[in-house]
């Protein structure tokens, strides 16, 4: 981290130097990462708009959407039978040499449909095998002690290069053409990839056999499936991001253009809630749960959610909008950093990646869901109606975590007691 100012080297050195250079170059290969694809997430939405128009433009989003659904549980073995290091790596690679392509296209003027869809769909698939070895891989570098904090630094990264990346992607797009843009995504993609190359991981993964294939796909499902906590969990949370999605997705042009604004309001938003998640991930979560406990912060941070999505959309005031989406961002990150640290620490290390992309794909199909429901409101009342109807809907829902068998008693567990329970608890499901 030479390229730093020697006061930003101090500090990450304090704060980063305990958790080892792995867990280091993980940080920055994620949020390289994260601004690349934020980056690429402008350009190629923008190009195909521009050259194929907004028929096409739902063609390619239902498109993506369809792949990643599909390869999602496909994948999910390889996180638990190839090492993640190797996985992770050679996804970002696949990515950079899909970018490069695409950015040849655009240079040369060449556009095709097809060519574009065919080309994302490749890194769909990459995406699909990275973000469960991503998101798993941090159990294995870490002990379970300081696992709180290294997902949250992980948060903090991966929000940084939400919050970047569309800003410095529309900037090229603005001062230069999709071409710069894409290589500049390529260019991204190879830096973080290079990096992820250098992750030692401290345990080494079971050799994969292709026989085995199905029948660890099947493992994973299952144990989703018979165990009542994870089978609850997964059930409320689908409901809950039916309802969320539309709030930080379709809704949020719709809202900015209802009241007249100007796109530089969206970018408002947006960076408000990254803002948000980045604030949550750098300690505000850690805080609020060491006060009023991990169960409470949780279920407090969903609850507030629904009602922060019910302001955002009775309000007019561009400001007091932009301040909503900062406190739904620190929201989301104090959902995800109090679940997910006990959530992975209970898995078996063997499952963590298959059983992360389960939870992945259900949340995709709310993805679908969400938005079609939100259009249907849509056709009946206005933009500011629905939004005050979903987040009536996810606070709703939300209550639903009071009857998730175990979910409080799990929450409130030491992380020595969460780490392995789910396989002290249910051997028969791990015995593979």
């Amino acid at each position: 981290m030479s390229f730093l100012p020697s006061s930003l080297r101090a500090f990450a050195g304090r704060r980063l130097g305990p958790l080892g250079p792995a867990f280091q170059l993980l940080l920055l290969s994620d949020g390289l990462m994260l601004l690349s694809l934020m980056v690429g997430h402008v350009a190629v939405p923008w190009w195909v708009a521009h050259e194929g128009g907004a028929a096409q433009l739902a063609i390619y989003a239902a498109g993506m959407a369809a792949g990643s659904f599909i390869a999602l549980p496909l994948l999910s073995p390889l996180g638990d039978r190839v090492s993640k290091r190797r996985l992770i790596a050679g996804g970002l690679l696949l990515m950079a040499l899909e970018a490069l392509v695409l950015a040849a296209l655009a240079q040369l003027g060449i556009y095709r449909l097809a060519w574009v869809m065919g080309l994302e769909l490749l890194a769909v698939v990459a995406m699909a095998a990275i973000m469960p070895a991503s998101f798993s891989i941090v159990a294995e570098l870490l002990p379970a002690e300081r696992l709180t904090e290294g997902l949250g630094l992980q948060k903090s990264a991966q929000a940084l290069g939400r919050l970047l990346g569309p800003a410095l992607g529309g900037l090229v797009l603005a001062a230069a053409s999709t071409a710069v843009a894409l290589w500049l995504h390529a260019a991204l993609l190879l830096l973080a990839a290079a990096l992820a190359a250098r992750i030692q991981a401290p345990t080494p993964p079971a050799p994969a056999q292709a026989s085995h294939w199905l029948a660890d796909l099947r493992a994973g499902l299952v144990a989703k499936w018979k165990i009542p906590l994870e089978r609850g969990w997964t059930f409320v949370s689908f409901l809950v991001m039916i309802f969320f999605t539309p709030g930080i997705g379709m809704l949020v042009p719709l809202k900015v253009q209802s009241l007249g604004l100007s796109a530089a309001w969206l970018g408002a938003c947006e960076a408000g809630l990254s803002l948000g998640m980045l604030l949550g991930s750098l300690g505000g979560s850690v805080w609020l749960a060491q006060r009023i406990g991990r169960f409470n912060a949780s279920f407090a941070a969903i609850l507030l959610e629904g009602l922060c999505m019910i302001a955002i959309g009775f309000s007019e005031a561009p400001l007091l909008i932009v301040a909503g989406f900062a406190m739904l961002g620190a929201c989301i990150a104090t959902v995800q950093m109090v679940g997910q640290t006990h959530r992975m620490l209970a898995m078996p290390q063997a499952f963590r990646a298959r059983m992360t992309a389960v939870n992945m794909m259900v949340m995709q199909i709310a993805g679908v869901l969400g938005p079609g429901l939100a259009g249907g409101l849509l056709l009946q009342g206005s933009v500011g109606g629905a939004y005050g109807l979903f987040g009536l809907g996810l606070f709703l829902v939300g209550l639903g975590y009071l009857w998730v068998p175990g979910y409080r008693e799990f929450l409130n567990l030491p992380h020595a007691q969460a780490e392995g329970r789910y396989a002290r608890e249910h051997p028969g499901l791990f015995n593979r």
